[in-house]
């Protein structure tokens, strides 16, 4: 397990799960069976735990969704070459896990997964899932769990790599409106957020670039904006954009 992965996966703003002891005792059982089943893959393939994992993840009951979630997890740590032929069915479920209606928890397993997987691809193989990960990780960003908040940065900052001409208008113009979520957080009032939106601020910033045939007023106000919040709160940005004409 390489350091970004025990970095996310140890992450210190993870959300508490408070359950009855019953259930979670119930739950601690059955991702103890998982665990078990992939350490001892000659009883049981490693085929079958995935596809149980993908039915459970699915699953009506939101406590079941995380914890498959947290299986599949593990799963793709500890096997992730046999894990890559299924790649486009866990990305879907990562997907659905993003946009889970009920579940904070089950969203947040989905994001920190998504930010190994992401790593490890290193800017292939997204293709339309490209745009439904960046639209949920935007709407994240202001989120009020600062669990979530962070791991939306980390994930939002690893999208550029991804864009790729294909997607790169779409990209800018989700860049543009996220600059003013992007101000706001350079200020966060968690540290760790403040430090991963800063990183996500300079992975973002050829997006901010703005074409000269296209500079209108709002854009100029805007940048004005940003130049001043980036000058008294964090000059050696301001510094960077300059020194790369993204301003």
């Amino acid at each position: 397990m390489d350091q970004m992965q025990r970095k996310v996966l140890g992450n210190p703003l993870s959300i508490p799960i408070a359950q009855p002891k019953k259930k979670r005792t119930s739950m601690i059982s059955f991702f103890s069976k998982v665990s078990w089943k992939l350490r001892f893959q000659k009883w049981e393939p490693l085929k079958n735990v995935f596809f149980i994992l993908a039915e459970r993840a699915r699953d009506p009951s939101a406590k079941k969704r995380h914890m498959a979630m947290r299986g599949l997890g593990t799963m793709i740590c500890e096997n992730p070459d046999k894990v890559r032929k299924y790649k486009k069915i866990v990305l879907d479920l990562l997907v659905h896990g993003l946009y889970d209606p009920m579940s904070s928890e089950v969203i947040h397993e989905s994001m920190k997964i998504l930010t190994i997987i992401l790593g490890k691809i290193q800017g292939k193989g997204l293709g339309s899932f490209f745009i439904d990960i960046t639209l949920q990780t935007r709407t994240l960003l202001d989120d009020e769990n600062d669990s979530l908040r962070y791991l939306a940065f980390v994930l939002f900052g690893q999208l550029p790599a991804f864009a790729g001409r294909k997607w790169k208008k779409f990209f800018t113009n989700q860049v543009k409106q996220t600059q003013d979520s992007l101000l706001i957080h350079l200020r966060d009032r968690n540290p760790q957020v403040a430090k991963a939106c800063k990183a996500t601020v300079r992975a973002c910033s050829p997006y901010l670039r703005q074409r000269k045939e296209h500079s209108f007023q709002r854009e100029d106000q805007r940048n004005l904006k940003l130049c001043r919040q980036l000058s008294h709160y964090h000059p050696e940005l301001l510094q960077y954009f300059y020194a790369n004409k993204i301003l």
